[in-house]
């Protein structure tokens, strides 16, 4: 299927939030869709009928702003660096994976996939789209409270499930036990140590599979069973990376994007940067034993007191102290050290002192937050990433 577009496999069936089957249009024989005009720009929700029309159109963006795209079809990055950003792609640079995600995954006819979030985002729109075109059953969860999309992966007898990990900790939280689910694909960023044990305990089956990627570049690196758990794994069937100058991270693969559709807003170049057919979006890590470990963003780095800060490793040392839900590390300006570091965290605020002990114990006192500000409500982006602006702007 070289040179061609997405294709509804004749196997695959599509589920929305409440279990109603959502059919194909137009199907014909072999079940493939008939085309629509090219260029929708698509509501995307309902999901399901969202998908079925993204399937359908060949050229499309679900969600966001600006002009319909004119080839290839666009997603929009999760936007925690700003506005969500437009992303071209071709239909190849999706498909080049599938068939790596279906050998290694096991996804295909008769296999339950569960995506819980939006598909105006790039996560959930791979996994859906991956699942139809590889012919299982896929159920689109988004819309539900997470009590109920955590029944419904029981109910559902779901066996693979595409997820964030802030979208995972509300799942595990509903005390749910999935027995049918067999493997759960984690992206977006790390999965922190308690919520690893958490799944473990509902997901008593399901192996786990981290990966490392991003809307520009797809997959990167992968865990497996052999991956140590501060790792995001090897790098992934047919991606090649380099580790250059300041650590920066360098890929090149047969998944990378096509640019930034119309630019970016404000005329901000946006965080990818491409050098010979090798591209980068400003992540900083390091290979230690054929396994990738992530610093954090360079666009976040702060300097405290002559010392380079990552609050990406913040956050997730913050995340692995019990009472902590959720957590981001803002820099405030200090006189005396240019910046220090303020933890905002939502959870039980009776547990600070430990928390901060654990931290500076840890991080040593120039890198650990020098104060704490709990808030029971956390701004999220429709990606399911902690919205790094609003709340910026929620504690100035």
């Amino acid at each position: 299927m070289s040179g061609e577009g997405f294709r509804w496999h004749p196997s695959a069936r599509l589920f929305d939030a409440q279990g109603r089957r959502v059919r194909p249009v137009a199907a014909g024989a072999g079940a493939v869709i008939a085309p629509r005009p090219a260029g929708a720009v698509i509501v995307p929700r309902p999901a399901g009928a969202a998908l079925v029309q993204a399937m359908a159109a060949g050229v499309f963006r679900i969600g966001g702003a600006g002009p319909a795209p004119v080839a290839g079809f666009e997603t929009l990055t999760s936007g925690s660096s700003g506005v969500p950003r437009r992303v071209a792609r071709s239909a190849a640079s999706w498909i080049s994976s599938f068939a790596v995600n279906g050998e290694r995954f096991g996804i295909g006819p008769a296999v339950v996939v569960g995506v819980p979030g939006g598909v105006e985002q790039s996560l959930a729109l791979y996994a859906g789209i991956e699942a139809l075109h590889l012919g299982a059953d896929l159920h689109l969860l988004e819309g539900l409270r997470p009590d109920r999309q955590a029944a419904a992966l029981a109910a559902r007898r779901v066996a693979v499930l595409y997820a964030s990990p802030a979208q995972l900790r509300p799942l595990v939280e509903a005390g749910q036990v999935w027995a049918d689910l067999r493997l759960v694909v984690v992206g977006g960023s790390k999965l922190d140590p308690l919520l690893r044990a958490r799944l473990a305990k509902v997901a008593p089956e399901a192996r786990l599979r981290e990966f490392y990627g991003a809307a520009e570049t797809s997959f990167i690196a992968l865990t497996d069973d052999d991956s140590p758990p501060e790792s995001v794994g090897r790098a992934y069937p047919g991606v090649e990376i380099d580790i250059r100058a300041g650590g920066r991270i360098w890929v090149r693969s047969p998944y990378l994007f096509s640019g930034y559709a119309g630019g970016c807003a404000g005329g901000d170049p946006g965080a990818a940067v491409w050098d010979d057919g090798w591209l980068s979006v400003g992540e900083i890590g390091h290979l230690a034993g054929g396994h990738l470990y992530l610093a954090g963003r360079e666009g976040r780095m702060v300097t405290v007191a002559d010392q380079n800060v990552f609050p990406e490793a913040v956050e997730a040392l913050l995340l692995a102290q019990p009472g902590v839900r959720q957590a981001a590390v803002l820099p405030r300006p200090d006189a005396a050290r240019g910046v220090v570091l303020v933890a905002v965290l939502q959870g039980d605020a009776a547990l600070e002192a430990a928390i901060l002990r654990a931290v500076r114990a840890d991080l040593g006192p120039l890198r650990a937050p020098k104060a704490v500000i709990w808030r029971q409500d956390w701004p999220l982006l429709p990606s399911g990433k902690t919205d790094l602006a609003a709340l910026a702007r929620a504690v100035t």
